[in-house]
């Protein structure tokens, strides 16, 4: 069996769509179950439902033999996983934003809120400017808004939320799209099975292309 671990969500959802068309298919699956774990031994899968967040963990430690996660996540939590693919699936972009009136003070640290706290701080430290770094978990955009921070390193997909709040994008970190990772000891073990799972995968979202 190979254990596939997909994050909760249209992504996920839409990522076992795919499969399910190219012979991965589980016929317990439904995305209305609570159930978490569904396995199909004809097809040979066994799939999870998991937190995005979460993927790379359960691929690193090897309950899955392969996920799919966001870039961002991998950017931040640094797994000791393989990256087989980019899905081109969920993109958006891991930006820095302000208020509309915003200027930087060089001359003291700049504070930067965010839940990306990895990526900003290696942005930064590029950079070689001075941050203080402000941990927070939702709703990013209020921190400038309320003067606790004069940046916010966040996601950004359409932007309506920054001009909802008066923020604006003052510059990109990284692209962020679904990646396909792998265990690196089940790629040592099941190479030809994963490989034709990640092949079948990209052929599938090529055709939607």
């Amino acid at each position: 069996m190979i254990n596939i671990a997909l994050p909760k969500g249209r992504l996920g959802e839409k990522i076992y769509e795919l499969l399910s068309k190219t012979g991965f298919c589980c016929e317990e699956f439904s995305k209305d179950s609570r159930k978490l774990i569904f396995s199909d031994k004809n097809s040979g899968v066994s799939y999870f439902w998991v937190k995005p967040s979460d993927v790379s963990v359960y691929v690193e430690l090897g309950a899955a033999d392969i996920g799919v996660a966001g870039k961002d996540i991998i950017d931040e939590f640094s797994p000791d996983v393989y990256e087989l693919a980019d899905l081109r699936m969920g993109k958006c972009s891991m930006c820095i934003a302000a208020k509309e009136d915003f200027t930087d003070d060089m001359s003291v640290p700049l504070r930067v809120a965010t839940k990306f706290t990895h990526i900003a701080e290696k942005y930064f430290s590029k950079t070689g400017r001075d941050i203080e770094i402000i941990k927070l978990n939702g709703s990013i955009e209020l921190a400038p808004v309320l003067g606790i921070s004069d940046v916010i390193v966040d996601i950004v997909e359409t932007g309506t939320t920054l001009k909802e709040n008066n923020l604006k994008v003052i510059s990109e970190i990284l692209k962020i799209s679904a990646r396909l990772i792998v265990n690196k000891s089940a790629y040592k073990f099941k190479n030809e099975q994963i490989e034709n799972i990640c092949r079948k995968l990209q052929e599938a979202i090529n055709d939607i292309d």
